[in-house]
């Protein structure tokens, strides 16, 4: 049996690591079509000119908010009219999935230089196209990783705390999604089995997650840099990139897709709704009490949704959730790397479960009655 992992060209982290953007663009290129999120524009365009004055030349376009077929379109275009040799995009999860796909369209190098550690999307090989509408629409698998990502952990400790914590939701899912693919021997985004690395990494990561967590979003909420930060940001970008591409996926990223179809989620990050997706999970894997203690009591710790109201969805009807469970169970969907079958039956009491143990341990809270062992998990989360 062949396994097979993959990993991004070059990845570089550190507080002004921003300033080392042009040296690293310009071993692949002279000439740079450089796509900035809006916000990136804003706060960043000055940095960004500097850092690459002197060392390539530049063309900016401003991403236009959704990752879908017309947009990236328009990008190739201009990487044509400016004669680009290299792509460079700066922003979050969805500018620089755009960013990418621009890159692979026009047969160019990219730079990745993501400015929240919000989604894992920075290191892979893979583009999520959207409708204009925000709907999942379809995964546009990439022939290579990124040739350089570049994280700058100042810029990131700027960012609302809110975007830590969603990437912390979307590395969540890691490890119980590549430790399906490795009991059920399922495929990794190569459509191979993944090696004991990725498998390794992907358990890295959960561990950095509960051992750190707490602690990297006081950092987040003070705007500062430190250790904890480092290693969350480390986790919510490379281990977690590293995890999901080598290691698979499984149904809390199909339950994120099949959530997107409502539009009352829309508004909720990516990280947000895998969380939900995460929680579901727990009870279609059949995992411990105490794992879903310590899943639970995580989330609440650093501000993960725990209910179908924290994502929108307080009144949900029935029909509406038979609606997402389906979307997750459609045909090619990574639920299918679950160990066992799956229906959408199953998935919407999964969702109707996680909601109510949320709901239970918020009412709970609100009264001062969490259990000890809920109580205990918190104290040791907020204590690693």
């Amino acid at each position: 049996m062949l396994t097979t992992a993959i990993f991004p060209n070059r990845y570089v982290q550190g507080a002004g690591a921003l300033s080392v953007l042009g040296e690293e663009t310009a071993r692949l290129g002279k000439r740079a079509l450089v796509i900035e999120s809006p916000s990136a524009a804003k706060d960043l365009g000055d940095a960004v000119n500097d850092t690459l004055r002197g060392h390539v030349v530049a063309a900016v376009e401003v991403f236009g908010r959704e990752c879908c077929d017309a947009e990236i379109a328009r990008l190739v275009a201009a990487a044509e009219r400016a004669q680009s040799e290299v792509v460079v995009g700066i922003g979050g999860g969805k500018a620089l999935d755009t960013a990418k796909a621009v890159a692979h369209a026009a047969g160019l190098p990219v730079v990745i230089v993501p400015t929240l550690a919000s989604t894992d999307a920075p290191c892979s090989a893979l583009s999520v196209i959207y409708t204009e509408k925000g709907e999942f629409a379809r995964y546009l698998v990439l022939p290579k990783n990124p040739d350089v990502v570049l994280v700058d952990t100042q810029v990131i400790a700027r960012a609302p705390a809110r975007f830590l914590s969603a990437g912390m939701g979307d590395a969540l899912s890691t490890w119980f999604e590549a430790e399906s693919c490795r009991i059920k021997q399922a495929g990794n985004m190569t459509g191979r089995v993944g090696t004991m690395t990725a498998y390794a990494l992907a358990r890295l990561c959960f561990d950095t997650l509960m051992d750190y967590g707490p602690l990297s979003l006081r950092a987040a909420e003070a705007g500062a840099t430190t250790p904890a930060l480092e290693r969350i940001v480390e986790a919510n970008t490379l281990l977690s990139g590293l995890g999901f591409e080598s290691g698979g996926l499984g149904a809390c990223h199909a339950i994120h897709n099949g959530l997107t179809v409502l539009p009352e989620t829309h508004a909720y990050w990516h990280g947000e709704k895998v969380t939900i997706g995460v929680l579901a999970a727990l009870f279609l894997t059949d995992q411990p009490p105490a794992m879903i203690d310590q899943v639970f009591g995580f989330c609440e710790a650093v501000n993960l949704p725990t209910t179908l109201a924290d994502i929108g969805l307080g009144k949900i009807t029935d029909a509406e959730l038979m609606r997402v469970a389906e979307a997750a169970c459609a045909a090619g969907e990574t639920i299918h790397n679950e160990p066992h079958e799956i229906s959408a039956q199953v998935v919407a009491g999964a969702l109707k479960t996680a909601d109510a143990e949320g709901r239970r341990r918020k009412d709970a809270a609100r009264a001062g009655k969490l259990s000890a062992s809920a109580e205990s998990s918190r104290w040791h989360l907020m204590v690693a």
